[in-house]
């Protein structure tokens, strides 16, 4: 065949079927026995015939593709965050649809533009906040959405994370099993604690109940991502809390520096000094020493948005609450 486009007709003429038994193939919507369904898709295989894509979506209403709303903004470490990218894109594959990413920081506007344009079929939703100023608008549009992430108020959502408030609980529970009784966080930096972002505020919040649980002393504090702030951060922290012996990071752009720096203040781990990090497993594991950790699921979470928003497409009930239970791993960091 030339380069030009194969049409359905040439299929069906190849296959000596009727152009509406190709057009069942391909839409699933009538049983075809299994030797016609072999001759079509033999067809299909030998002309290089694709379906066209705004013809499907005008027969289907449907356009086969899921906008993933990711606004870029200061504090955000990229590289995870395009972890959970590319997992709602390669989960989204297997549904038969594509996604179309959305970076600018638009708020409810862009929301809007892109539902009233009939280019996506659904949305998942990024870096949520508690006082997110989306959620409203999604809970009047027609097209289904997922957040990734938990609003204050997440009634009428359907929503999906790591329990961060468990994981940062967790840390806290496996250093004071392991005896300590002064332990900090280093969080994430101030600029996503100033807008209330959601995964950081509950990890937070779960460290400060766990402490108060145990009964053990300590502080929050948010945490830059440049060497030398937190080569600041942690000096001044280990000057003001002299008993310190327990660390939980949370700040995969910080991670690394916050080991340099106990190492340049002449803190070994875990010997001086024990850190639990919460991060990907690939991030706890490249530092020495390798990093006791709660894992960062963010394969797993892509993969249930994508999930939770086929299954709102397909008119099936979805839980309005998933929430992912902390696992910590044992390293020699302590």
């Amino acid at each position: 065949m030339s380069r030009r486009t194969v049409t359905i007709s040439e299929v069906a003429k190849h296959a000596g079927v009727a152009v509406s038994t190709v057009s069942y193939v391909l839409s699933g919507k009538r049983t075809i026995s299994a030797d016609t369904r072999r001759r079509v898709l033999d067809s299909i295989s030998a002309l290089g015939y694709h379906p066209n894509a705004g013809a499907r979506a005008l027969a289907s209403k449907r356009s086969n593709v899921i906008a993933l709303v990711l606004p870029l903004r200061a504090g955000m470490h990229v590289p995870v965050l395009m972890r959970f990218a590319s997992a709602v894109v390669t989960a989204a594959r297997r549904f038969d649809h594509d996604v179309l990413l959305l970076t600018a920081d638009e708020g409810a506007a862009g929301i809007r533009r892109v539902a009233a344009s009939a280019l996506v079929d659904a949305l998942v939703l990024m870096d949520v906040e508690l006082d997110d100023r989306r959620v409203p608008l999604l809970r009047e549009l027609a097209e289904p959405s997922v957040l990734i992430g938990f609003p204050a108020e997440p009634a009428g959502l359907t929503c999906v994370d790591l329990d961060f408030h468990a994981a940062g609980a967790r840390c806290v529970e496996h250093l004071a099993e392991r005896g300590h009784g002064e332990i900090a966080l280093l969080g994430a930096p101030s600029v996503v604690y100033d807008r209330g972002t959601g995964f950081a505020t509950r990890t937070r919040e779960g460290f400060e109940a766990a402490m108060a649980d145990h009964g053990l002393k300590g502080v929050a504090l948010p945490c830059e991502e440049t060497f030398d702030e937190v080569y600041e951060t942690v000096r001044d922290l280990l000057l003001d809390h002299p008993g310190l012996s327990g660390l939980v990071v949370h700040n995969e752009a910080a991670v690394g520096h916050v080991m340099a720096a106990l190492r340049q203040l002449n803190r070994r781990v875990p010997h001086d000094m024990a850190v639990v990090a919460i991060c990907p497993e690939d991030v706890a594991e490249r530092a020495s020493p390798a990093l006791t950790s709660v894992l960062i699921p963010a394969e797993e979470v892509g993969r249930e948005a994508v999930r939770l928003v086929m299954d709102k497409l397909e008119g099936r009930a979805v839980p309005d609450s998933t929430l992912l239970t902390p696992l910590l791993a044992v390293r020699s960091s302590t």
